[in-house]
């Protein structure tokens, strides 16, 4: 359609200081800098307006403890920590991100969470956790974070590799509307520049497809159109899949 690369440059046009930022080589890292900042902020809202649809995907988390008593979590792009309210007490948590500066804005979480455990923070993508052993972990959670990963495939061929057989793997992820709306026409729109400001995030991505694909013995999957205020990002999917 020839309407969505006129409007996606008019969109560009508002937007050219951070296009000349990127060009001349600053963007990223000024980027890095101020995004968890961001997000640490825009966490605490968007967990007010999703806080039901939390709260039902988690409750059953429980269900993965080991014969031990233990349960060992590990979250793929933990940012600020906004899941952290919403896991059982005693829960054994190992945070990874590839940006160091939201560890900060972690330890706030951390301390705010004081019915959990925590292991340790490392800095990594969901593509490369070399750092976690094969079959160690009883569950990963990944929220908001597919949107902006360089291969979702990749990812979940790593949260395979670490879940123990059983585990669980829990997600809400905003994806691509419908191709015939016009939620998915005006997602084209703002996407190119959406992904310079939201650090690489993409409005369009069928992250359910990749999931279904996913080699996992079960998937609990559902799409929601989410509470929020900013259309685009509305059509959600969550829900887990067992190994």
């Amino acid at each position: 359609m020839v309407l969505v690369p006129l409007f996606q440059g008019c969109v560009k046009l508002l937007a050219l200081p951070i296009y000349v930022l990127s060009f001349l080589g600053y963007w990223d890292s000024i980027c890095k800098r101020i995004f968890p900042y961001f997000i640490s902020k825009f966490s605490k809202h968007y967990n007010q307006k999703v806080h039901r649809e939390k709260e039902l995907l988690f409750s059953n988390l429980e269900d993965f403890t080991r014969s031990s008593g233990q349960l060992l979590l590990l979250e793929i792009g933990a940012g600020s920590g906004a899941n952290f309210q919403f896991y059982p007490p005693g829960c054994q948590v190992t945070c990874t991100d590839p940006n160091p500066n939201f560890q900060k804005y972690l330890q706030q979480s951390m301390a705010e969470n004081q019915h959990l455990q925590y292991e340790r923070f490392i800095v990594a993508s969901g593509e490369d956790l070399h750092q976690v052993s094969d079959s160690s972990v009883d569950v990963v959670v990944c929220t908001l974070v597919l949107c902006s990963v360089a291969s979702v495939p990749a990812v979940l061929k790593e949260v395979l590799r670490i879940l123990r057989r059983g585990g669980a793997f829990y997600f809400m992820e905003h994806v691509a509307a419908d191709r015939s709306s016009w939620g998915y026409f005006w997602q084209q729109i703002y996407d190119p520049t959406w992904k310079y400001l939201g650090d690489g995030c993409s409005l369009i991505r069928e992250t359910w497809k990749d999931l279904e694909k996913g080699n996992f013995s079960e998937l609990k999957l559902r799409h929601i159109n989410a509470p929020l205020n900013w259309t685009p990002t509305r059509p959600h999917i969550l829900g887990y899949a067992v190994k």
